[in-house]
Order: structure tokens, then C-alpha cells, then sequence
């Protein structure tokens, strides 16, 4: 089974990793990554990631 995740980071306090961590936790693993444009901010960090269980 495989689950794509879009992690988003717009600072310390507007981030979803810890949903990405808790995924890891949970056994999922990083099949592939890549990063995406068009958050709409200078300092955005948008990346694609696809998980496997």
C-alpha cells in the first residue's frame, strides 16, 4: 500500500511533520521525495512525499 503526503513548512509554528514523523512511526517508509513549487510564499517549503507499508 502506498500514501502520498504533501509536507508543507511555513515556520517553526505551521508545519505538518510531525504528521510525517507519526506516519514513520507507525512503520510507513520513504519510498520517494520530491519538492514542489508554488506555495505562494518566498520562504515556503512544499515537498512531495510517497510513503510504503
Amino acid at each position: 500500500m502506498q500514501k502520498a503526503v504533501v509536507v508543507t513548512w511555513y515556520n517553526e509554528k505551521k508545519n505538518n511533520l510531525e504528521d510525517l514523523n507519526n506516519l514513520l512511526k507507525e512503520g510507513w517508509k520513504v519510498v520517494s521525495q520530491s519538492s514542489m513549487s508554488g506555495a505562494g510564499g518566498r520562504n515556503d517549503v512544499v515537498s512531495l512525499v510517497i510513503l510504503e507499508k
